[in-house]
């Protein structure tokens, strides 16, 4: 069921809106900020909560790419897979994290302490090979800078 602390967070997100489904997308990522990720009961959930149908809050939730459907990890790591991070050590930096972690994009590690995940330019192409941890942007990378980003989050 929904906390009322979800509830109370998302009735305020809907009232900034003409109609009560425009909260959708926003609805979402407050209950994935507590939750991790959104099941199908809490999406059902969220949907009679908006007063909308479970299909189509199902559309917004495939829509965005940083609505978990499955379970993630605690920290999500983007890679950055643009051209100028192809160029300057993508694939090395991608396959490192891969081994480092013994997982794959899409995948927790056996902790649940990190999903990775490829993600489109982050704009920082001039600091190339460049990946986001939760909210926080790592750039220049290299094998040994990432083993010590990795030891920051327990």
């Amino acid at each position: 069921m929904l906390s009322e602390e979800e509830k109370k967070e998302i009735d305020e997100e809907a009232e900034k809106y003409e109609y009560r489904k425009a909260a959708g997308p926003e609805a979402l990522k407050i209950v994935q900020r507590y939750r991790h990720w959104i099941s199908d009961e809490t999406l059902k959930e969220v949907a009679e909560h908006l007063e909308i149908s479970e299909a189509e809050l199902e559309s917004v939730a495939t829509c965005y790419n940083l609505i978990f459907r499955q379970p993630v990890g605690r920290h999500i790591i983007l890679v950055c897979d643009s051209v100028s991070c192809w160029l300057m050590g993508y694939e090395h930096i991608r396959d490192y994290l891969f081994r480092q972690l013994n997982i794959s994009f899409g995948q927790a590690t056996s902790d649940g302490r990190f999903t990775i995940l490829p993600v489109g330019c982050l704009g920082t192409c001039e600091q190339a090979p460049v990946m986001i941890i939760d909210e926080q942007v790592y750039t220049n990378l290299t094998p040994d800078k990432v083993d010590s980003i990795l030891e920051q989050y327990t």
